[in-house]
This record gives C-alpha cells, structure tokens and sequence, in this order.
C-alpha cells in the first residue's frame, strides 16, 4: 500500500513538472519573445544567444542547459537529475512545438510582459515545488554554496548568486539585443519570482529542517553521508511519546528532497521545514 501511494506521489510530481514545462514554455514562445522580453537564468542566455547567431532556439536551450544537467546531476543525486532532465526536454520540447501554434496577444507591451512573467512563474513553482528544475543558474547557485561549504563549514543563501547571473544576462540582453527587451525582461524577473517566491516560500533561502525522533543516530548519519551535513542534536520530551532527540539541519531547496527521502526511511519520525534568512556567526 506504501510502496503504491509513493509510485503515485512520484507520477504526479512528474506529470506537475510537465505541466510546468509546458506553461514556460508556452509563456516564453507565444508572450515574451513576441513582445521583447526574454526569460531569466541560462534560458534567457539560449534566448540572446539565438536572437544574436539566429541559432534555433530549442538547440540553443539544449546546448546550454545541458552542462548544468550533468553537474547538478552529479552534485545534486541521479533523482534531482531525472527531474530536471525530464523538466528540461518537456521545456525544449514546448518551444518547438509552440513555433508552430499561430498565437498573438494583443495588447500593451507591459501588459503581455507581467501577464507572461505570471505565466512563467507559475510554471518554473510547479517544478520547483515537485523536486525539479529547468533552470542551470539555480543549479550553478547549488553547486557554489555546496563548495563554500565543504570549504568553510557555512550555510549560505542562493540569493546573491542568482541576482549576479541574472544581472548579467540583462547586461548582455541590453548590449546585445536593445535597451528595451533588458528592461521589459528585467520586469519578468520581477513578476516571475514573486509568483515562484509566493508559491515555494523563497525557494533561494536556507532550510532549516527540524527532525524529532526516538532513533537520531542512523538519520544523522544519513545526512552526513548523502549531503555532507551535520546535525544539532538536543534531548527533548513528548507529552505522549516521552523522551526523544530533536535533530536540527540547515539544507538548501535542492536537497529537500534527499533529506525528506532520509526522514521516510525512518519510521515514526516528525519533522517540519521553516526557512531561514540568515545565520549569524
């Protein structure tokens, strides 16, 4: 019975990531590129990089994202890869096939722009809240703060990293291609993580993860095995349950998932997750 509602939970996260590819896909294609604006992260560099070489623009996505692919994969664990992979093709898939569907919104420039940047964050939420991604500049941010912290022992926010890349792209879009698709896109960054921020409550910020078990040791050491994490454990006690330990971890979106696969395989465990904005030191 288990192991069926988990294979149905897993199916659905996946067919919600296609959804989510799709309305991307659909937003980019058939509103922001028509009304000059390009999306965010390395799909607004495929997007330059075919405005610029006339290049096509689902090879150009490709080409791109797959380096990310491979090294989020390889950082991240082979279950974040298979989503993003999955999130990925569906996503390159959707502009080919958007090319080809005659569709025009016509209104203001500014209207169709905060109407696509919904559309897009929408999409880019339910991927994000089901364990995928079809962004590199995300996994890029991922793989920087798990280097600062093998290096230095400190939990970091994708915050920063993901306001340089993408100030970046808007740079090149406004040498480029022309002051205007900067700025309009610049306004889809805005629209579109405000709607991805309200739906994944700040995906870019660090995760405390609080466990409440009976039976911490394997958890932990779980946690430093797979995310290379350690855990603040204090004694504490249940009106019902009595005593127990209570384990507290500090993890980043993208290795939720592996913590909350760690969780379930320890039965008769609580846990909660509530972000953090900073650690001081």
């Amino acid at each position: 019975m288990r192991k069926n509602s988990k294979k149905l939970e897993e199916t659905f996260s996946i067919l919600m990531i296609v959804v989510g590819a799709l309305l991307a896909s659909f937003s980019v294609i058939c509103i922001l590129i028509p009304n000059d604006a390009i999306d965010y992260g390395t799909a607004g560099i495929a997007i330059i990089i075919s405005k610029v070489t006339g290049f096509n623009l689902s090879l150009c996505v490709a080409v791109v994202f797959v380096p990310f692919l491979i090294a989020g994969a390889a950082i991240l664990g082979k279950r974040f890869g298979l989503k993003a992979l999955v999130g990925s093709l569906v996503y390159t898939v959707g502009l080919s096939l958007f090319e080809k569907i005659p569709f025009e919104l016509n209104t203001e420039h500014f209207l169709a722009v905060v109407f696509g940047g919904a559309i897009l964050g929408a999409g880019l939420a339910l991927i994000l809240r089901n364990g995928g991604c079809i962004d590199g500049s995300e996994i890029f941010a991922n793989i920087i703060i798990k280097k600062i912290f093998d290096l230095t022992g400190k939990n970091f926010s994708m915050t920063y990293i993901l306001v340089v890349f993408n100030a970046c792209v808007y740079l090149a879009a406004f040498v480029l291609i022309n002051r205007n698709a900067a700025l309009l896109s610049l306004l889809v960054y805005v629209v579109a993580t405000s709607i991805v921020n309200h739906f994944t409550d700040h995906f870019e910020a660090i995760k405390q993860v609080t466990i409440i078990t009976k039976d911490p040791d394997e958890i932990v050491k779980a946690i430093k095995a797979e995310l290379n994490k350690t855990c603040t454990i204090m004694n504490s006690y249940g009106a019902i349950a009595g005593e127990n330990k209570t384990l507290i971890c500090y993890v980043g979106y993208f290795e939720l998932q592996k913590i909350k696969e760690i969780i379930a395989k320890n039965k008769g465990s609580f846990s909660t997750v509530s972000t953090i904005d900073e650690i001081l030191r």
